[in-house]
């Protein structure tokens, strides 16, 4: 079966058509199951010609890998799908030597018009600050957006779920409101050592990534690699408390309200699946905060400070 898959991005104007493939078979089903959606579009900050968006799809941060490659060597319009709970497309040349799961392939002739996109991506990320969102969807088929919402047994959890759920759907297409008034300046603890402002952002930045790239995906993972549902719960508390706390002191209240709630609520947890289920609605949580603070973060305060030489 031939599977094409639309990505757009309205604002722009341009579309591509990517078909998957059978190289990662269990992840290009995932993405095929979860369209139609949509997301903020982000821009590889550090690893050249990427790009990259946060898919609402929970089977991203453990579904099997059967095929890898470097991902500098892909060829230009690889789709990727990432444990970062990412959806990638390749538009030219990489410098970083990362493993890449490879799941199809955009069309030859629309990788022009995804060049045209990836730069334009990239002066929004950098400089306008003016968000793009992706549409994504099958082909020929209408676009819409959901969110994937998992149930668990106890009431407790589940009601925790139900509002991580509610509060990602709110910020999944605009920033919230607690970051946006941090990139202002609006800092009510008074972090930032003598009235900084970027210090702090950084900092920010240096948080939100790990705890929901690493942290919360990572224990999804453990859960279904089979680590013992007591020591999921012990690596939950080493892990999230310390960060998730720095964050709310920053001013991410939320991040730390949900994380506080889930680690007193770890108990009354039953199952891995359980387990897993609630450390998903985090990741995604987490992950959209991120995405939104690499949005709004002042990059081209870093113009005058450019890499010394060329690469050959």
């Amino acid at each position: 079966m031939t599977r094409r898959v639309e990505i757009g991005w309205p604002t722009l104007g341009t579309a591509v058509i990517a078909e998957l493939d059978e190289r990662n078979a269990a992840l290009a089903q995932s993405l095929w199951d979860a369209l139609p959606y949509q997301s903020l579009q982000g821009h590889a900050l550090v690893a050249g010609h990427h790009l990259y968006h946060v898919a609402p799809i929970h089977a991203l941060l453990h579904a099997p890998v059967t095929y890898k490659v470097d991902r500098r060597e892909a060829p230009d319009g690889t789709l990727f799908a990432s444990r970062l709970q990412h959806l990638g497309i390749k538009y030219g040349r990489l410098t970083e030597p990362m493993p890449a799961v490879p799941i199809g392939q955009v069309l030859p002739e629309h990788l022009d018009t995804l060049i045209e996109s990836g730069e334009a991506i990239w002066e929004a990320l950098y400089r306008t600050k003016k968000p793009v969102i992706a549409e994504v969807r099958r082909a020929g088929e209408p676009g819409g957006h959901r969110l994937p919402r998992l149930t668990v047994a106890d009431p407790e959890i589940d009601a925790l779920i139900g509002d991580v759920h509610a509060e990602t759907e709110r910020i999944w297409l605009r920033p919230p409101e607690d970051l946006a008034a941090l990139h202002e300046g609006c800092i009510p603890s008074g972090a930032g050592s003598f009235e900084t402002v970027l210090t702090t952002l950084v900092f920010v930045n240096g948080e939100t990534r790990p705890l929901g790239y690493a942290c919360f995906a990572g224990l999804v993972r453990a859960a279904y690699e089979d680590m013992p549902l007591e020591s999921l719960r012990h690596m939950a508390r080493v892990l999230a408390a310390t960060p998730a706390e720095f964050l709310g002191y920053c001013g991410l209240t939320k991040v730390h309200e949900f994380t506080t709630r889930a680690l007193a609520g770890l108990d009354r947890i039953s199952s891995r699946d359980d387990f897993a289920a609630l450390m998903a609605h985090l990741a995604l949580y987490v992950n959209c905060v991120g995405g939104w603070n690499l949005q709004l973060f002042p990059w081209h305060l870093g113009d005058d400070l450019r890499r010394k030489g060329t690469l050959e």
